[in-house]
């Protein structure tokens, strides 16, 4: 197998490297524990980003982007991974936050939503989660009523990330037409339209800040429906898988940092006569994180290169989330244990890490939920033990 990068990914690695070296970095002692960049701040980057060649490098070619698919995307979002600026679920200075849901959008809606984002002109969020529905979407209890040729909208949605930043909201909820349940359908809600409102903040142990969005007699054309009525969740199920192979390049790049630190640290600091590294306690810890680190690695570009291949990979995004946030939070721990008081200190990024690493095992799909995904399919036999080629019966 070859496991070589080609030599064009491996340039861009090159310049996203020195760009989060020179530009991100030094702004973490400013904005490392803050949900988000100031606009200006994020305006300018995202001019230095274009200048590269680097902006939107991960969207599809025919959409205006760098196509340089999951593998190349996996590379970029290593690198950016390593900094804690911009906050792990705010939108990164290199792409817009999108999703492949847009995609989907008619000629119409991709004219006033999609070209937009792909230009850094407007940004949009992903409203999928409820008080009642978070890892269960069969709980979800927003509806949208069909009603002639317009949808009424009731319901609230929680934890919505950039809701206060977005022009408009990719909203998710169940469909009522002719009084039938016809499932989840996605709808496209322009900022201001009446009835939808901001509710409250919430505060988070990490640097976050997601939203409540409530939708009150909300009222849109029907025009505004992504795809076809009722084939919502097919949309969301491909948003969601994306993202959960994304958590794997960022918790990578975070462990790596975390790994650094420790090896340099155990190398330096002594005690009674003696460095760190020279125990064993140390030394196994530091040689338990660097094994995890590349299991995890060798997990991620596997998962990615599937679906560059155009293969299912909705299993392996699953697991990429579920063992790179849980390797991540692992070797964060040993990192921040290897360092003693200094590593519970702000001097060090390490227990904002550790912060940000606890908080990957719930969002985006708790860890629980990865693991029901992957059982489920296992036991209903669509899921073989060998998913490293495809195999046939």
């Amino acid at each position: 197998m070859n496991f070589a990068f080609d030599h064009e990914l491996l340039m861009l690695r090159d310049v996203v490297r020195r760009f989060v070296q020179e530009e991100l970095i030094p702004l973490e002692s400013q904005y490392a524990n803050d949900p988000d960049i100031p606009d200006e701040v994020r305006r300018r980057l995202q001019e230095k980003a274009k200048e590269l060649g680097l902006w939107a490098f991960d969207l599809p070619r025919e959409h205006g982007g760098g196509g340089v698919g999951y593998v190349g995307m996996c590379l970029v979002f290593e690198e950016l991974g390593w900094c804690n600026v911009p906050s792990f679920r705010a939108q990164t200075v290199l792409t817009p936050y999108l999703g492949p849901v847009l995609f989907h959008c008619n000629a119409e809606q991709k004219a006033k939503y999609l070209y937009p984002v792909v230009a850094g002109d407007k940004r949009t969020c992903f409203a999928l989660t409820e008080p009642g529905a978070g890892s269960d979407p069969s709980g979800m209890s927003t509806r949208a009523v069909r009603n002639g040729e317009n949808y009424s909208i009731n319901g609230t949605k929680i934890y919505i990330t950039s809701a206060d930043k977005a022009d408009f909201v990719q909203l998710f909820a169940r469909t009522i037409e002719d009084g039938q349940d016809i499932g989840v359908s996605c709808f496209l809600i322009d900022k201001g339209t009446h009835g939808m409102k901001l509710g409250q903040a919430f505060e988070l142990m990490s640097p976050d800040r997601p939203w409540e969005l409530v939708f009150d007699n909300v009222v849109i054309p029907a025009s505004q429906c992504v795809g076809k009525p009722g084939q919502g969740w097919s949309l969301a199920r491909e948003f969601l898988d994306v993202g959960r192979l994304i958590h794997g390049p960022k918790s990578i790049g975070r462990a790596e940092r975390a790994l650094r630190l420790a090896v340099e640290h155990a190398n330096q600091r002594t005690t009674f006569g003696q460095p760190l590294a020279k125990r064993q306690a140390i030394q196994w810890m530091l040689a338990d994180s660097a094994t995890e680190l590349h299991a995890a690695r060798l997990m991620t570009y596997h998962a990615a290169w599937k679906a560059d291949q155009g293969m299912d990979f909705h299993v392996e995004a699953s697991q990429v989330k579920l063992y790179a946030d849980e390797m991540y939070m692992r070797v964060v721990d040993r990192a921040l244990q290897i360092h003693g008081g200094l590593g519970l200190s702000r001097d060090l990024p390490l227990e904002l890490m550790f912060r940000d690493a606890r908080s990957r095992l719930i969002t985006e799909g708790s860890s629980e939920m990865q693991r029901m995904i992957i059982a489920s399919d296992l036991l209903s036999g669509r899921f073989s033990l060998n998913r490293l080629v495809p195999r046939s019966q």
